[in-house]
């Protein structure tokens, strides 16, 4: 509920004598008054089927409540307060049961959906190998960084490297 009061200088008529001179000064304050227990009553039960206006009136209610000084809040008032902004609702609402085993069933789910499609594409993919695959192509990459000296101190470059350098396929057999 606004009060208005209305506070005049102590010269108030030096100040009406002077036309650029504000008149009076007028100050609002807010006179924030109890609410109802019945609007209290239960809110841990009602706070979630209440309307989301609703919500933020009563909220509003009880931080101006608040505002003033604490022992003049009723209790119903501290515990409404205390369980609006610290409660098990919202994000803070404690989980379904069977909540993680539905998480884990679906992302298993998932994960065998993707083994299913890689496996399907791998069955009807061309049964060709692409030509990088092949030891020519790789020992041809291997001479072609050699000739570049790619990587001189500890790779293809290097003095009495062994390694296989850039082939990855297996030997090919000769049936």
């Amino acid at each position: 509920m606004l009060r208005t009061s209305v506070i005049r200088g102590a010269n108030s008529l030096a100040a009406a004598a002077r036309p650029s001179a504000p008149r009076c000064l007028v100050q609002q304050t807010r006179q924030a008054h109890a609410i109802s227990n019945p609007t209290l009553a239960d809110i841990e039960k009602r706070w979630e089927t209440l309307p989301p206006q609703e919500q933020a009136d009563l909220w509003m209610a009880l931080r101006d409540r608040m505002k003033a000084d604490w022992h003049e809040l009723t209790l119903q008032e501290k515990k409404a307060a205390y369980w609006i902004a610290f409660g098990p609702h919202g994000p803070r609402a404690q989980t379904p049961p069977g909540e993680g085993k539905k998480v884990f069933l679906y992302t298993m789910a998932g994960i065998g959906a993707t083994f299913a499609l890689w496996f399907g594409v791998r069955a009807f993919a061309k049964g060709e190998t692409p030509r990088t695959m092949t030891k020519e192509y790789q020992e041809a990459s291997n001479e072609f960084l050699k000739s570049q000296k790619s990587e001189p101190i500890s790779g293809f470059s290097a003095e009495g490297y062994e390694g296989k350098g850039m082939i990855q396929s297996p030997p090919e057999s000769k049936a």
